[in-house]
């Protein structure tokens, strides 16, 4: 007997040992195809192939444990060279015909069944070679590097390899032991080589892209089932969108400690809300919503043996407070005693409308709302689990997500530090800081694509792990709305131009502007009015320093107020005359009680008091004291000074007032545009026989005169109702046997939506007409109406999405709705520059350098005028959604929730196809959108994870590039979403090979053989991958935190695997 250890590879030795005509027998866990790729000429030689896959592969029948592994056939993960060659195709294909023709394939049923691998040649000498643990992989026949360390003997000795032979005979025909998979093993080779879909690749590449992020969305994973949640009637009173949202939400909440569940206007968050308060009491958690004291009854109602309450058998138990409650320490809220709750006691806290926590500006006198939150709910006492609702999360600073993140993670910055975020902080100033560098830019290459590439992606990452947020196009998109109705449709906007009166012999807009201008307002800043040897003890007393160090002056706040004011004077000037009267009126009384207390400045004089040493808030001193929050000993005061400016001012106010005054309802030219449309809407109505109209105003004031204006002439020519709802004085209604109390106004504006008919049956009549301001803004479904108007524009756009949002919503029982907006009679542009003159230039720190937040709460975008005046021309031309308002941060821009919800609906019928599918699959595509160049996407993964590489890459370790066919990088891979959403407008709606588009293709490559184009294009993408990793590695020298990747580095192909490419073609 001779045995031979074999010095040579694999490969190298059965080259040597195979010849014409030859029989082989062969036991192997697997093959590949680039295994029979490196042999093809010598495999062709033999005349028939027996081969037993010793693993079980496409046998066992508990498959799940080989889904991943049937793959290896087609390339394992030693063979990524061959991969990137492109040509997996190619090489799969010719693989099949071989084995259709001269091999037979069986498995054993059971793994581990036979201990040993060997390969017996039979021709004019037997071979046979123990095989030791090798496979027929490229990389065991020494093709390609691996880590095995194996060793194989070849003998010749007849009786050596007749025992062989036998012991491979006896296995092969034992049918106990063996299946026939020659047909599963073909079927796993033509998903390697078939023509694909443009659909199918698309889908591959997000399931592996996505797959692990979806592991623990099974239902029964999420909600234990004991609880009996599912019997619950808020859970079946839930679309399915909702269900999707209350699972998703549960397990974040159980996983990280929290959520914020940011879904559009008008989804639905608050009854998703309550099934998620449903299932922790069903575990005997005790539960705290914290809202907007207007939303409280939208809370409570649930909570009460009340007509209203539409799920009473579920027998909710949560208590209700309101976000201003933590300001007070004692008193009730409701039947809660503030003075004696537990406030550690909650195992979980709903905080309604969070973003009104997203500041935490520091106070000197006392702790603040979020502070009280913060340190007594949910660090105090039990762990605290957190669920915050709101549609605008994220406003227009990246930072507005620090502080509602807090109340997840308790303020601990290293909270997720498992998942890739190192310090919450760090990533926050970071991306603020990147913001606002962003915000610089020229207006014209101001664009959203741009801002999202400058992002650490660990922002990105951040908001994957505690957001969900879904748009109305996602709904519409991703569920069937056969089920749960639809939503109407957007007529496009209304806008009405209205003069101020009908004489036209009112000062225009521009003059009324130009006295607003001249006004010095110093009623409002005292400081600015402390003499020169005091003003220091001010400083001491009011100045406050930030972390950075630099220091926020009082002063200067006081400044930017008055600019704020000169904005409200304009903004009531152009909500109605009225309004701005009344205003005036109250500037002229503030300044008479200021001029006689500075006449009488003699009985003020106490050389004892110091600003710094007295208590401001006691009432004994208040006849010493001047200003509200900010006070100012009246002996402290250049007297002098501020007389003059005061009667300054009270000349310019009555000349205002006294014109005012001319203007009543009779000669108000905007009111009288109002009842005309409301005239029309009563008379035609966009829908059958509904005659609601809902008109909002930012003033209270506006909504009272309107409603004194239009409530008995509407009763009486038109035979409809109104009522006002201010959230401020009280509520009105000319329908008769109602409460004015808000719901119950509400309930019979909406009567449908709010199921009046099991509250109050005995009622017939309606309110038709709802005058309001934006205390009804948030939270309210009065989808019965279908005609809004707003009577004044907001500053900011999102507050008039969310005032749409009222009705329009899904499942609206109209077809059709309409927005009506009031604009000053004249050009966009001109009314602008109008804003930008009166608001004058805030006095802000720059935190442009630091990432900090603003500690005066500022609109930014009221000193971009370009930036104002396209989100105003949009508001003119269309209906948007929050997360289309121009310039707008929306959460949706950094999740990918879109696309995982997009692989969840996909792989409930195709799960398995996908798990089987091999890496380096393509589809060839044609272009569905306009001006997009020939190329091709990449998907590559890289090969060894690095943590660090997820600060700019969001979708790490894979890596997506758009490259055109003359070789120039469209998108790189730090614009990986937006790659993702051309990726889906291209193929997700293409479930058909484009044969025309994949026979071009196959000439272009010669078949397959020729790939040499597009391997080209791939090493260009690469090199792409490593500058920018250098690119990025140096600039994070200059930030905190260290290099991201100078030592981590990415050097070639070679650390890739191709995991698919989508060819696109004009």
């Amino acid at each position: 007997m001779s045995n031979t250890y074999i010095k040579k590879t694999l490969g190298e030795t059965l080259i040597q040992n195979i010849h014409e005509n030859d029989k082989a027998s062969i036991i192997a866990s697997y093959f590949t195809i680039y295994g029979f790729q490196e042999l093809k000429d010598e495999l062709s030689k033999i005349e028939n192939l027996k081969i037993i896959l010793s693993s079980g592969l496409f046998s066992f029948k508990d498959r799940q444990l080989f889904s991943d592994k049937t793959t290896d056939i087609n390339g394992d993960r030693y063979e990524y060279r061959f991969k990137n060659k492109l040509n997996i195709h190619k090489v799969a294909e010719e693989c099949a015909d071989w084995i259709k023709n001269k091999v037979e394939v069986r498995s054993t049923k059971m793994p581990g069944v036979i201990g040993t691998n060997l390969i017996h040649l039979q021709g004019k000498e037997s071979t046979g070679i123990n095989i030791s643990t090798s496979n027929l992989s490229a990389s065991d026949l020494g093709y390609a590097p691996n880590d095995k360390i194996t060793m194989n003997t070849v003998t010749h000795d007849s009786e050596v390899t007749e025992q062989m032979l036998n012991f491979f005979n006896q296995n092969w025909s034992n049918e106990a032991l063996m299946d026939d998979v020659k047909k599963d093993v073909l079927a796993q080779l033509e998903l390697a080589y078939k023509d694909n879909s443009p659909s199918s690749v698309y889908y591959f590449t997000l399931y592996n892209i996505f797959k692990d992020y979806l592991v623990d969305l099974d239902e029964e994973k999420i909600i234990k089932t004991k609880t009996g949640f599912k019997n619950t009637l808020v859970w079946n009173k839930l679309y399915k969108f909702q269900k999707d949202g209350v699972l998703g939400t549960i397990d974040k909440v159980e996983k990280y400690g929290g959520c914020i569940l940011a879904d559009s206007v008008g989804l639905g968050k608050t009854f998703q809300a309550l099934a998620v308060i449903k299932y922790y009491e069903l575990r005997n958690d005790r539960v705290l919503v914290l809202c907007p004291k207007k939303l409280r009854d939208n809370w409570t109602v649930y909570t009460l043996n009340d007509k209203r309450n539409i799920l009473a058998e579920d027998r909710f138990n949560y208590d209700v407070l309101n976000h201003t409650d933590l300001n007070r320490e004692r008193g009730l809220s409701g039947e809660i005693n503030l003075e004696t709750i537990n406030w550690g006691n909650y195992d979980l806290v709903v905080i309604d409308e969070s973003h009104n926590f997203r500041n935490n500006n520091p106070r000197r006198d006392r702790e603040t709302r979020y502070g009280r939150l913060m340190n007594y709910i949910i660090k105090a006492g039990v762990k605290t689990k957190v669920l915050m609702l709101s549609a605008t999360p994220v406003n227009n600073r990246m930072n507005d997500l620090k502080n509602q993140v807090a109340f997840i993670t308790e303020g601990k910055e290293t909270a997720f530090s498992e998942y890739g975020i190192d310090n919450i902080n760090h990533v926050m100033k970071i991306a603020q800081t990147q913001f606002n560098k962003w915000l610089k830019n020229p207006d014209e290459s101001k664009n959203s694509a741009q801002l999202l590439e400058s992002l650490d992606s660990r922002y990105f990452k951040l908001l994957d792990l505690i957001t969900i947020a879904r748009s109305r196009k996602h709904i519409e998109r991703y569920y069937d709305l056969k089920n749960i109705g639809k939503f109407p449709e957007r007529l496009l906007p209304k806008n009405v131009k209205s003069n101020i009166d009908l004489l036209d012999e009112f000062s225009s807009l521009q003059e009324i502007n130009r006295e607003i201008r001249k006004l010095n307002l110093s009623s409002y800043s005292p400081l600015k009015y402390v003499r020169p040897d005091k003003q220091e003890q001010y400083n001491r007393s009011y100045d406050l320093t930030l972390e950075s160090g630099s220091v926020f002056k009082q002063v200067d706040r006081e400044q930017s107020l008055i600019h704020l004011m000169r904005v409200n004077l304009l903004k009531r000037m152009e909500s109605s005359i009225n309004s701005f009267g009344l205003t005036l009126e109250n500037l002229l009384k503030k300044i008479d009680i200021l001029l006689v207390k500075i006449q009488n400045e003699e009985d003020y004089l106490d050389d004892e008091l110091s600003i710094e040493d007295i208590d401001t808030d006691d009432p004994t001193l208040d006849d010493y004291l001047i200003g509200n929050k900010v006070k100012v000993l009246i002996q402290d005061m250049d007297l002098v000074r501020w007389k003059q400016d005061l009667e300054e001012d009270k000349l310019r106010l009555s000349k205002l007032l006294e014109e005012t005054q001319t203007i009543d309802a009779e000669r108000d030219a905007k009111l009288v545009q109002l009842k005309e449309l409301i005239h029309n809407k009563i008379n035609e109505p966009l829908n059958e026989e509904n005659k609601k109209v809902i008109i909002f105003t930012a003033f209270a004031d506006t909504a009272t005169y309107l409603y004194e204006q239009i409530s008995s002439w509407a009763k009486d020519q038109h035979k409809v109702n109104t009522a006002l709802i201010t959230g401020s004085g009280s509520n009105k209604t000319t329908m008769k046997g109602i409460r004015t109390e808000l719901n119950e106004l509400l309930t019979n504006f909406s009567p449908r939506s709010k199921e009046r008919n099991k509250i109050y049956p005995d009622l017939k009549e309606e309110i038709d007409v709802l005058i309001a301001t934006d205390c009804i803004s948030e939270g309210q479904n009065l989808q019965d109406c279908d005609y809004l108007v707003n009577y004044d524009i907001h500053w900011n756009p999102v507050r008039i999405i969310q005032r749409f949002g009222r009705i329009d919503r899904l499942g609206s029982i109209n077809n059709q709705i309409q927005l009506v907006n009031f604009w000053p009679n004249m050009e966009l542009d001109e009314y602008i520059n109008l804003e930008a003159r009166v608001s004058g230039r805030m006095v802000l720190l720059d935190i442009s350098a630091t990432g900090e937040e603003n500690v005066i709460e500022n609109n930014g975008e009221m000193n971009d005028l370009a930036y104002r005046r396209k989100q105003l021309q949009q508001m003119q031309d269309e209906v948007v959604d929050i997360e289309d308002v121009h310039g707008g941060i929306s959460i949706t821009d950094f999740t990918f929730n879109d696309f995982k919800m997009d692989l969840m609906e996909y792989l409930k019928e195709h799960e398995s196809v996908m798990k089987q599918t091999p890496t380096g699959i393509h589809a060839v595509t044609k272009t569905n959108i306009e001006n997009l160049k020939e190329g091709v996407i990449f998907c590559l993964k890289q090969r060894k994870k690095n943590k660090k590489e997820e600060h700019y890459n969001p979708i790490n370790p894979y890596f997506l590039t758009y490259i055109s066919s003359e070789g120039e990088l469209i998108f790189s891979f730090t614009q990986s979403k937006k790659i993702l959403d051309m990726y889906q407008k291209l193929s997700s709606s293409e479930p058909e090979v484009f044969m025309d588009l994949v026979n071009d293709f196959k000439k272009e490559t010669k078949q397959g053989k020729d790939m040499s184009a597009y391997v080209d294009l791939l090493e260009v993408v690469v090199q792409e991958i490593v500058g920018k990793n250098e690119e990025k590695g140096i600039a994070s020298l200059f930030t905190a935190g260290g290099t991201a990747s100078l030592y981590d580095e990415i050097r070639s192909l070679d650390d890739f695997e191709v995991i698919s490419y989508l060819v696109i073609k004009n």
